[in-house]
C-alpha cells in the first residue's frame, strides 16, 4: 500500500503504521519520520508563534507521489506512507509524517530519509512563520539541497 495525503487534520502516526503493515507477513521493517512545528528563537531573540504551511493543492500531492514511486524504483518497499500538513501549526503540533515499509531495515531507513530529503527541496509548500512582531516567508535552505543532492 502507497499513500500520500496532504491535509490540514493531524494526524496519529501509530494508526498510519498499524494501517500499513496490517495483516502483512512481508514487512520486515518499518522506518517513520514525524516533522514537528518547533519552539524556535530566533538570533534577534524573537520566538516563533506559529507557522502556517500552503501548498499548490492538486500538483503537491502529485509531486509527493512522484517522490514516493522514485523511492519505490530505488528500494525494494512493501508500502510508504506520506502526510504533510498544511494550515497553521504552533510549536508542538505535526507537520509531517513519512513511514516506510520494507522486507529489510536498510531499505526502508534509506527509502525515509531520501523522502524527507526530496521533500524539503521538491514539494509545493510555503512556510509563513509569525514571530513576536513580524511575519516572514522562510527561504530555502542550502543544507536541504545539499542533502537531497547526495541522492542523485
Amino acid at each position: 500500500m502507497f499513500t500520500v495525503r496532504i491535509q490540514a487534520e493531524t494526524f496519529d502516526a501509530a494508526g498510519e503504521i498499524a494501517a500499513l503493515v496490517q495483516g502483512r507477513t512481508d514487512v520486515g521493517a518499518v522506518v517513520t519520520f514525524t516533522g514537528l512545528c518547533r519552539d524556535d528563537v530566533a538570533s534577534d531573540g524573537a520566538r516563533l508563534v506559529a507557522l502556517t504551511l500552503e501548498h499548490y493543492p492538486g500538483m503537491a500531492e502529485e509531486e509527493i507521489g512522484r517522490l514516493v514511486e522514485e523511492a519505490r524504483t530505488r528500494w525494494p518497499l512493501t508500502g510508504a506512507t506520506v502526510i504533510h500538513r498544511f494550515g497553521r501549526m504552533t510549536p508542538g503540533d505535526t507537520i509531517v509524517l513519512v513511514v516506510t515499509a520494507s522486507s529489510h531495515r536498510t531499505a526502508a531507513f534509506e527509502a525515509a530519509e531520501f523522502l524527507m530529503d526530496w521533500l524539503k527541496t521538491r514539494a509545493p509548500f510555503w512556510k509563513l512563520e509569525e514571530r513576536d512582531e513580524a511575519h516572514s516567508w522562510v527561504a530555502a535552505k542550502d543544507t536541504d539541497d545539499t542533502a537531497a543532492e547526495r541522492w542523485g
